[in-house]
């Protein structure tokens, strides 16, 4: 991207990140701390220090696509060549796929609650071989294809949606935490909930065996912008404007947003005497059925916003970057919307735990090491000096061994297998007590373990085999 078209300045990585930052999964990733057994104040202080580290590699990474004008799969090439890039941007892709699934749940339960207050009775279904019944299947689907349709009509038909998208949510989620003042009794009641970690509460004595996982997971969270923000920062008109944006947009609006989920979530509490962490169970408790319908279209059309943006448009051009003249951009976006139901997203967001142990924290083992990678490749192998030339030809600089850098690749795998121990513990809970301990205790920490591992292995690693 040619420095006289760049027009992203301070302001455009603000709002960025304001647009991206309110959304449904941020309510939840603060609810989902609350119903783990934190505090209001516990659960902000993690979600604050989370998004502050993980704004160090959002801004690191951002620097090639700044300096050089280059996308994520490009910026990939210099550390595992001009075919191996394709690994890293397929894992990428892999975990948008999943977002987009989850997404679309939140957006076809939505169309579910509003289709029981017509039809009460179908809310009364059993369960099918999937976990869920037949009806929220269908409205899932339902939800699933409208979003098809708007990729098959082209990155152009989103520009609507997202002018509206962040006003909506915000509007909903300010008007959510009036409720909650005014029918918890205020914010003394509500932030005066005891954590269940306290002297004297269930799971005393537990909250660091609680917090190392749950900071895991909000660093997890961006963990996919942290290595793709290239594709924003190329727009940039300089270093300063990515950084200042981003510093200023990215945690004060998480903190900000996620506020509204812990007081909403703390205040189910006392007005229901249970923690409901689910927006939308929340919503479904209200008697106005004009209320409820209004809300769930909005969350409706604002998770098909978020959705479109950032959870198809990449993986989209990953999937068409492999096979470019077989794979374009729609085949790309339908190869996205299969993944997100093969996944069965309803299962990550059954509970809290589902949603930080297994999904945040367990991608983030396999994105914190491509974000080593290629910091250690950047920073410190090549000093930031890129050949952009070079970048874009399979005969060039980086072509490594047969365009695969072996280094690369070594240090992905070393840095990925021991939290995956772990992980299987997390996913099959029969296997949980084969698993020695440091491994489990290892997954808790996956981004950081294999951030650490992927960056000291690949400098060694490309110490010794320079073109390896």
């Amino acid at each position: 991207m040619p420095f006289d078209q760049r027009r992203w300045g301070t302001a455009s990585f603000a709002a960025l990140w304001i647009s991206m930052s309110a959304c449904i999964p941020t309510y939840m990733l603060a609810s989902s701390l609350i119903g783990g057994g934190m505090n209001w104040w516990e659960a902000i202080l993690t979600i604050f220090l989370g998004n502050l580290i993980v704004l160090v590699p959002m801004i690191l990474n951002a620097h090639a696509g700044t300096l050089y004008g280059i996308p994520f799969p490009v910026y990939c090439r210099a550390a595992f060549g001009t075919h191996g890039a394709n690994l890293p941007a397929l894992l990428r892709a892999l975990v948008a796929c999943g977002w987009f699934g989850i997404q679309t749940w939140i957006g076809g339960d939505a169309l579910f609650r509003i289709l029981t207050l017509f039809a009460p009775g179908v809310a009364a279904g059993g369960a099918t071989a999937f976990g869920i019944t037949l009806p929220q299947f269908l409205c899932f689907l339902f939800f699933w294809g409208i979003n098809m349709f708007v990729v098959y009509k082209g990155i152009d038909s989103i520009r609507l949606l997202l002018n509206i998208k962040a006003p909506l949510l915000i509007a909903l989620g300010l008007l959510f935490l009036a409720w909650a003042y005014r029918h918890a009794g205020g914010f003394g009641p509500i932030l005066s909930q005891p954590s269940a970690f306290d002297p004297g509460q269930p799971q005393a004595g537990k909250f660091w065996a609680y917090y190392g996982p749950a900071l895991t997971g909000m660093i997890g969270f961006w963990a996919t912008l942290s290595l793709n923000i290239p594709d924003f920062s190329r727009y940039a008109r300089s270093q300063k404007d990515q950084i200042a944006g981003q510093a200023l947009g990215l945690p004060l609006t998480m903190a900000l947003y996620s506020f509204i989920g812990v007081a909403v979530t703390s205040a189910t509490t006392i007005i229901y005497g249970t923690t409901i962490w689910n927006p939308i169970d929340v919503l479904t408790r209200f008697h106005q059925p004009a209320v409820l319908i209004v809300a769930m279209l909005a969350i409706c059309v604002a998770t098909l916003a978020t959705n479109l943006a950032a959870n198809v448009v990449s993986p989209a051009n990953d999937f068409s970057h492999l096979s470019p003249r077989h794979i374009s951009f729609r085949t790309g976006g339908l190869i996205t919307g299969l993944v997100g139901i093969v996944i069965m997203p309803w299962k990550l967001l059954a509970d809290p735990s589902g949603y930080i142990f297994t999904w945040l924290v367990g991608y983030s083992a396999l994105l914190g090491p491509i974000g080593g990678i290629l910091i250690a490749d950047y920073f410190v192998c090549r000093h930031r000096q890129l050949n952009v030339a070079d970048l874009y030809r399979e005969d060039g600089e980086y072509r490594f061994q047969g365009g695969v850098s072996i280094v690369a690749v070594v240090a992905l795998v070393l840095a990925v297998l021991p939290c995956l121990p772990g992980f299987i513990a997390q996913v099959s809970p029969a296997h949980a007590a084969s698993v020695p301990g440091l491994f489990i205790y290892l997954y808790q920490y996956a981004w950081f373990v294999g951030f650490g591992i992927a960056f000291a292995v690949y400098l060694i690693l490309r110490k010794i085999a320079p073109r390896g």
